[in-house]
């Protein structure tokens, strides 16, 4: 199945693949939140740390350490996708459908399907658990991913559905969508948390897959509009933490956004793990998080600039 990014209609309903939603975060916007992880992406950033967000498909994820031998998996599979062998079961993803009937059978949940279809209302419903929280805390729902946007009807109903219960609505964003969709999405988001991963064209090429120009240009419009936008910069050791880079950084934000609000986001390794258990090859493997001492050290940078600067938030 593939929902592109207009969601998925049916009996009227539009509907969404959904990734994972947490709650009681406190570092995805102002106060307590919940954060809805929508699957698909348009990057494909060598750092990511949710890959099993890129795809706006189901995906089957074998945890090994969860796996006690039973083989009853390889048994009940109808398209045998499934075999054993020395380090477990092993996948065949051409012939994988995602039916779920293997995560159903095991007990261990060795075997989990990352995604699940759900319409606006039972989102809805799952956010609204915690309103007590967003009234004390100033907190609310953060539409993350993967890329919220890639799903944009679903989230554009989601956000106006969250605003007529008075819930405030933040979305943490790759930048690469349309301008329409970021115009049709601001009567609705409150606070916008924007990735500059890379000023250079051809090193953003490089490393996330696309161009950056859709990116830097939606930026300019959402500062325009008078949004409020968070600009975030993950710091990935030997790609963009260079001199260049940090100055263009700089330079731009001088330029279009002085003074706002920068969130310096240190690389780390949280995700890496999950690469295996897609079958998905992790090039960073020996990559180092960097120092406290370089973050505190692009913070005084920044902030000699004139920008609000907060580390990991």
């Amino acid at each position: 199945m593939n929902y592109n990014n207009r969601g998925d209609i049916l009996n009227n309903s539009i509907k969404g693949i959904i990734s994972e939603i947490e709650r009681y975060a406190v570092k995805d916007g102002p106060g307590i939140r919940t954060v809805v992880f929508f699957k698909g992406c348009p990057l494909k950033c060598i750092w990511c740390a949710n890959p099993e967000t890129q795809k706006n498909t189901h995906q089957l994820m074998y945890w090994p350490t969860r796996c006690i031998g039973c083989k009853k998996c390889i048994q009940i599979c109808p398209q045998k996708a499934l075999s054993w062998n020395t380090t477990g079961i092993m996948i065949n993803r051409s012939n994988c459908i995602s039916c779920n009937v293997c995560t159903n059978t095991c007990n261990s949940q060795a075997l989990t399907m990352s995604g699940e279809l759900k319409n606006v209302e039972e989102v809805l419903d799952t956010i609204k658990k915690d309103n007590s929280f967003y009234q004390v805390s100033g907190g609310g729902v953060t539409f993350s991913g993967g890329e919220a946007t890639y799903q944009k009807d679903f989230l554009i109903q989601l956000a106006q559905r969250c605003k007529d219960e008075g819930i405030s609505t933040c979305i943490e964003t790759c930048g690469y969508a349309s301008q329409e969709v970021y115009q049709d999405l601001l009567p609705y988001i409150d606070y916008f948390f924007y990735d500059l991963k890379l000023i250079n064209e051809k090193k953003h090429t490089k490393y996330t897959g696309v161009s950056n120009k859709l990116i830097l240009s939606n930026f300019c419009y959402l500062q325009d509009a008078g949004a409020d936008v968070t600009v975030r910069i993950p710091i990935i050791p030997g790609i963009n933490n260079t001199e260049s880079n940090i100055n263009d950084s700089i330079h731009f934000l001088l330029e279009h956004a002085p003074g706002c609000h920068v969130s310096l986001l240190p690389y780390h390794r949280l995700g890496a793990s999950k690469y295996g258990k897609l079958d998905m090859h992790y090039s960073l493997e020996e990559l180092a998080p960097p120092s406290d001492e370089e973050m505190q050290s692009l913070k005084d940078l920044f902030v000699k600039h004139g920008f609000y600067v907060t580390i990991g938030e």
